[in-house]
């Protein structure tokens, strides 16, 4: 397992390692060559940079019955609007329900991974 961090964080096992730095080259250069799928875990700033360097084919999130004041944004500092197709929904018991969306490109334009 890799996490993608901001700042440095001990290494408490060995199949676990940290990254810092470009979210893009990480992706590219590490991940792409050695896994066919990544799956990729974050808050607003890991999802918005997913989305805005083209990283991003699926986006899932998920609504839980509890609202709240206040929180973090969905996605930071999105440059331009992103297309997005519902391609599945699930409805649990607790009330829960996940969404599943295709990222289909930025304002029409074809995805792809910079």
């Amino acid at each position: 397992m890799t996490g993608l961090t901001s700042r440095d964080l001990p290494r408490t096992r060995d199949t676990v390692q940290f990254y810092s730095g470009d979210l893009a080259q990480f992706a590219n250069g590490h991940l792409r060559p050695t896994f066919r799928t990544i799956w990729l875990v974050g808050g607003g700033v890991v999802s918005g940079a997913c989305l805005r360097f083209g990283l991003a084919d699926e986006f899932r999130s998920s609504i839980l019955p509890i609202l709240i004041g206040d929180g973090i944004r969905f996605f930071e500092k999105l440059d331009r609007d992103v297309a997005l197709h519902l391609a599945e929904v699930r409805a649990y018991k607790s009330g829960t329900v996940e969404l599943c969306y295709e990222v289909r490109g930025h304002r029409g334009e074809p995805q792809n991974a910079t």
